[in-house]
């Protein structure tokens, strides 16, 4: 007997699942707000709109980049009423290029976005306001950015190779003819790149570039088979013309095809010369850097008979200026290779008061051997996942100053509530404008013992 339809019909748990907005959609809106990251914020039909390149108080058509539940994330396609405040983007890419995002702002405004991130990562996470704001670290707002990452992709459908920056919310690449962020040595190089990386015979088989400008110029070009002799030299004589150091990265480290190449950068504050290689850390933000190191160490303020612990060390960028006024410097990082290159930097600058060495810093570091005589002053520069296993331990080392660079607002926030669980005040804090343009925010923040 066939089977009669019952007319009933089965819905997921919860009822009736809403359409998503998809994807390419526009929509006009009025921007409400602005959120930390530099977005505006509006509202349509119960939804929460994200929307990069607008501005509070403006009237916008937005494209809709993705969405999930009643969140929707968008771009400014075209601004219908415009905020006072907002001024013509001095990069013809930006608002697809994912570099800048916040090139819409004047620059005061821009820092003022940051340090509200700032407080209120603190306010709302750890509950505490500093006795005092320092006032922002600024450099130059253009031209500053010492080190790029440039991608590169083989486009099997459209037979070609794309060369540029990743596109904002996308794994898109947008091709780059200039770069205002990027410092003035690098711009001739990243103009003339994807023309000069097209005529390999094996673009398969390239993987991303690296440009780095300090002591010298210096291309990485990482590669995924063998080069072949001809676009070796056709690479060869792209970095004559521009003045630049040919690095390799196959398989193992990077390597210069010249092996007596010496790259690095200079911190000029202090004449110091550090060794540098492709692939390692450093602040992109040369301008910046030195002033954060000036700033770092008078907040420090270590003593001549002091000694001193720098934790997160990389290449001895806080480590080696420090050896210069204090007793004795232990610096201590996690990776075995950066240790080395540090040890090296501070042999080649004569410093024979800092050693390095390397540890597990998602680790309590109380059963170090080099911890037991104790510190009165700790510098510390986590990346964005913080030190809260490092800090724990902190007032066991007798550590009476503190001074935390971060990357990272929100690991600051919940740091300081286990530093002041330990009996710390926090003393400063003030932002590190290290990536203009951006509403990446860097932070420095100043914490004495309580007596």
């Amino acid at each position: 007997m066939a089977k009669r339809d019952s007319g009933l019909r089965f819905q997921p748990t919860g009822g009736t699942r809403t359409a998503q907005v998809p994807t390419g959609k526009k929509q006009r809106l009025s921007i409400e707000r602005m959120a930390n990251d530099g977005r505006g914020i509006g509202f349509v039909d119960g939804r929460t709109w994200f929307v990069a390149g607008s501005l509070a108080g403006e009237e916008v058509e937005a494209r809709v980049l993705g969405a999930h539940g009643k969140v929707v994330e968008a771009r400014t396609e075209r601004v219908f009423q415009a905020s006072p405040l907002r001024r013509p983007a001095p990069c013809k890419h930006f608002g697809r290029c994912g570099g800048c995002s916040v090139q819409q702002m004047p620059r005061e405004e821009q820092l003022a976005l940051k340090q509200r991130m700032l407080a209120e990562q603190l306010s709302r996470i750890a509950g505490v306001e500093p006795e005092e704001w320092a006032a922002p670290l600024t450099g130059d707002e253009y031209a500053y950015r010492r080190r790029a990452r440039i991608a590169v992709r083989w486009g099997a459908k459209g037979k070609r190779l794309e060369v540029g920056f990743r596109a904002a919310s996308s794994q898109d690449i947008i091709a780059i003819e200039e770069c205002p962020v990027l410092v003035q040595a690098l711009q001739p190089i990243m103009t003339a790149l994807p023309a000069m990386l097209s005529s390999l015979s094996k673009p398969q088989a390239l993987g991303h570039v690296e440009l780095f400008s300090g002591s010298a110029n210096a291309v990485l070009l990482r590669h995924t088979a063998p080069l072949a002799a001809e676009d070796l030299a056709i690479l060869g004589a792209f970095c004559v013309i521009h003045d630049a150091q040919l690095w390799l990265h196959g398989e193992g480290e990077p390597q210069p095809v010249d092996a007596s190449a010496q790259l690095g950068y200079h911190l000029g504050p202090w004449n110091l010369e550090l060794a540098y290689r492709p692939g390692d850390f450093v602040q992109v933000n040369a301008q910046v850097n030195s002033a954060m190191i000036a700033q770092a160490l008078s907040w420090l303020a270590p003593r001549a008979d002091e000694r001193v612990l720098d934790l997160f060390c990389g290449l001895g960028n806080f480590a080696l200026p420090l050896a210069q006024i204090a007793r004795e410097v232990v610096a201590v990082e996690g990776v075995e290779t950066m240790v080395r290159r540090a040890t090296a930097n501070a042999t080649g600058n004569g410093l024979h008061n800092v050693q390095f060495h390397r540890a597990d810093l998602s680790q309590p570091l109380d059963k170090a051997s080099w911890v037991a005589e104790g510190f009165p002053a700790v510098l510390l520069d986590p990346p964005r996942d913080g030190a809260f296993e490092v800090v724990g331990k902190l007032r066991n080392l007798g550590a009476e100053r503190l001074v935390y660079v971060s990357c990272n607002p929100a690991t600051l926030a919940r740091d300081t509530v286990e530093l002041i669980r330990q009996g710390y005040r926090l003393k400063r804090a003030g932002i590190l404008d290290m990536f203009p343009q951006t509403a990446h925010v860097e932070a420095m923040a100043l914490f004495e013992a309580s007596k």
